[in-house]
């Protein structure tokens, strides 16, 4: 007998069937379809038997292995000691319309799997694994090898893209055809990684932003994990290809005894026929759906003390830039690092979590009281992972940095890691954090990690250079929320030295990323444009840095770093006690536009333009029922023509009419033209009425625009 579970949700479904009481397959991931075609697909799914095959057809299984047919990376490998777990499950089958659930029992290995299916309203799919040892108290451990959650591709899907990059240069993306072979991103950092993929996407030859039939997947996990695409010769089944992914396991990281359970971290999958932008879409209301009323809505504006005055904590002149904050509408105040121990600089007191009475003789308190008086929220920088070896705590309790018996790992940014997993270690971390924000009321964290884990390993109880990147990482995500549970109003943010810790694992116990270290706005609009296919604006932290980047040392026009900075839950990075007043006037109209825009800009779907130049970069948000948009227009580079031609605008509808206006508080650029077109004359002003069809299908004549310039278009429908 043959039983058909089918999943629905925001134009997407999902087929599993079960032959018998074997394990259950995937047979279709993708577009909707009726109970009809459903099964259709069903009676028609068993295919030819070539040469030098197995004798019979076969289904690629949810957890394939060599047993079901599947000659590929596997989705369950395990071992005991004497003797190898290879399974043969007996499944059962459940469903409801949005849920499918798996229950697999291997006894003859001592296995039981568990695999949870969650369609929701916008087609976003989540699987779920978790694996039991059901052997008897006298047998071996088991040794969980691989748990990776594989889905089929049809053989349409030609084309790869994910994200590379470096500190300072995150989300740099990279294509390729799909060919014979396994194309496998591994991340053994310990964290998710500057050169993270978010999403790794399989797609029909040249998709893009506005078109295309593309799937995607996404570990949901910060710590040791991979993503693939593997195609076969011979296929998976009736299908050409896999994706997948899951946790990235070292050798005897992950033991269980009698009765203990490993769930792996969540993989998310999304598929669209409307390109990137498509899956960007449903993403996004998956997470806006989900997000905890800290998070959701929009976001106050920030400024963030790091490039303004370094380890210079002096509260004179971080009381002047409070007060200079206000006056200009910035509504939290974030102090960052060098407040605490002996933390004069990055080599010492990391880890030491006790105000600096040296630099503090009387504590935050009079910050901490000046920024609230100023009607703003105060924010402090943390690093609870980390430790320098020159602190207290590392010349207190040497046992808890983390590293092989041989001794501690080489350092990076001259610090190592505290061992979370050890409850002693985790008990003084959480008591020393939280006791400040206690004490000092803090609204927000800045929550940083500036280091990959090299050689990340415990030692203790007996049993010598352990792996532990996942029990770091489990413990990391127990701290986040056992921070949250203790202060309800908290809002952490997830920094990485930048943008090397972005993930769905992390952003479920936090408020917002930190982008990237590098501020220059020229650098951060193709950082910020791939961060977005996976993160929503109001999670992403776009701020203004100062007039020479702080990294590149590139000198940028205010107008570029203002309109740039929109493009997410906005603040500065600045010590704008040094403005001119000319400065101070354009940040504060800057500041009211982005009071005015942000109730559109972080509830709005995601759009990008795939123009033909890449040097001209148009994209932003356009409100869910058409009836407004906001969409930035940058020149990164010198353009391919004298000038830029008609240039169509992304999401708008075409059956209405909008009023266009060019928004100089966004800033303007210094004019490169001898004349600009009228149209954009007249949308400096009161603005002009065009149709959407001519904005959408034809495109607007745009002005001709230098490297690093730009311009914000607000558009209203009539």
């Amino acid at each position: 007998m043959t039983v058909t579970t089918t999943l629905r949700g925001g134009g997407v479904a999902v087929v599993l069937t079960q032959d018998g009481d074997g394990l259950p397959a995937l047979v279709h991931w993708g577009a909707d379809l009726t109970d009809d075609a459903v099964a259709d697909l069903v009676a028609l799914r068993t295919g030819p038997v070539p040469h030098n095959a197995l004798d019979e057809p076969w289904d690629l299984t949810l957890l394939p292995t060599p047993g079901d047919g599947w000659l590929g990376s596997p989705g369950l490998a395990a071992h005991r000691a004497g003797g190898s777990a290879a399974p043969r499950w007996r499944a059962s089958l459940t469903g409801d319309g949005t849920r499918a659930d798996v229950v697999a029992e291997a006894e003859a290995t001592g296995l039981r799997a568990e695999l949870g299916y969650r369609l929701d309203a916008h087609g976003v799919l989540r699987v779920s694994v978790q694996v039991t040892s059901t052997a008897a108290a006298d047998e071996p451990a088991l040794d969980l090898a691989e748990v990776r959650t594989l889905l089929p591709l049809p053989a349409r899907a030609g084309e790869v893209l994910d994200l590379t990059g470096r500190w300072a240069r995150e989300r740099s993306p990279q294509r390729h055809a799909l060919t014979d072979g396994s194309f496998r991103r591994a991340s053994r950092r310990g964290r998710t990684g500057h050169d993270a993929t978010l999403l790794l996407t399989a797609g029909t030859p040249g998709f893009g932003f506005r078109h295309g039939e593309v799937w995607a997947v996404h570990v949901a996990w910060s710590g040791n994990h991979e993503h693939l695409v593997e195609r076969l010769p011979e296929g998976a089944g009736l299908h050409a290809a896999v994706i997948g992914g899951g946790e990235l396991l070292a050798p005897g990281e992950v033991r269980l005894g009698p009765g203990e359970t490993y769930r792996a971290p969540d993989v998310v999958a999304v598929w669209s026929a409307a390109g990137l932008d498509g899956l960007t879409a449903r993403l996004l209301r998956h997470q806006r759906a989900a997000a905890d009323p800290r998070s959701s809505g929009p976001r106050p504006l920030v400024l963030n003390t790091w490039e303004a005055v370094y380890f210079d904590t002096d509260l004179d002149h971080l009381r002047a830039l409070a007060d200079t904050a206000a006056s200009i509408g910035v509504e939290r105040f974030v102090l960052d690092d060098g407040w605490f121990g002996a933390r004069r600089d990055d080599t010492r007191g990391l880890g030491d979590w006790q105000v600096s009475p040296d630099v503090w003789p009387d504590g935050l308190g009079p910050l901490v009281e000046h920024v609230h008086g100023l009607g703003m929220e105060f924010g402090l920088w943390f690093e609870p992972e980390m430790v320098n070896l020159d602190s207290d705590l590392a010349r207190s309790h040497p046992d808890w940095v983390l590293g092989p018996a041989a001794g501690p790992p080489r350092p990076s940014r001259h610090q190592h890691v505290v061992d979370l997993a050890n409850p002693e270690a985790f008990e003084a971390v959480l008591a020393a954090v939280s006791g400040v924000i206690g004490e000092y009321g803090v609204d927000y964290v800045k929550w940083d990690h500036n280091r990959d884990l090299h050689e990340a390993v415990l030692t203790r109880d007996g049993v010598t250079d352990r792996p532990a990147v996942a029990a770091q990482t489990r413990a990391t995500y127990r701290l986040l929320d056992e921070l949250r549970r203790r202060h309800p109003r908290l809002e952490i943010e997830s920094c990485s030295s930048g943008g090397a810790r972005v993930d769905l694992g992390v952003l479920e116990r936090t408020d917002r990323v930190w982008t990237s270290d590098c501020n220059d706005a020229l650098e951060r609009v193709q950082i910020q444009r791939w961060t977005g296919l996976l993160v929503p604006p109001e999670r992403m932290g776009t701020h203004i840095g100062p007039g020479r980047a702080h990294t590149t040392h590139r000198d940028l026009d205010l107008s570029l770093r203002m309109l740039v900075a929109l493009g997410g839950h906005a603040g500065l990075e600045w010590d704008i006690t040094e403005c001119t007043p000319a400065d101070l006037e354009a940040l504060r109209a800057w500041a009211g536009l982005y009071r005015e825009l942000r109730g559109l800009l972080h509830s709005g779907d995601v759009v990008r333009s795939d123009h033909p130049d890449p040097a001209l970069v148009v994209g932003g948000v356009v409100a869910p029922d058409g009836g407004e948009a906001v969409l930035t227009v940058v020149q990164v580079a010198t353009g391919r023509g004298a000038t830029p031609g008609l240039v169509p605008l992304p999401g708008l509808d075409p059956a209405r009419r909008y009023r266009v206006r060019v928004r100089r508080e966004a800033g303007l650029p210094a004019t490169v033209q001898t004349r600009t077109p009228p149209w954009y004359e007249a949308a400096l002003g009161d603005g002009v009425e065009v149709s959407g069809a001519v904005l959408t299908w034809v495109g607007l004549p745009l002005p001709v625009l230098a490297p690093a310039q730009g311009l914000l278009l607000h558009l209203v429908a009539l």
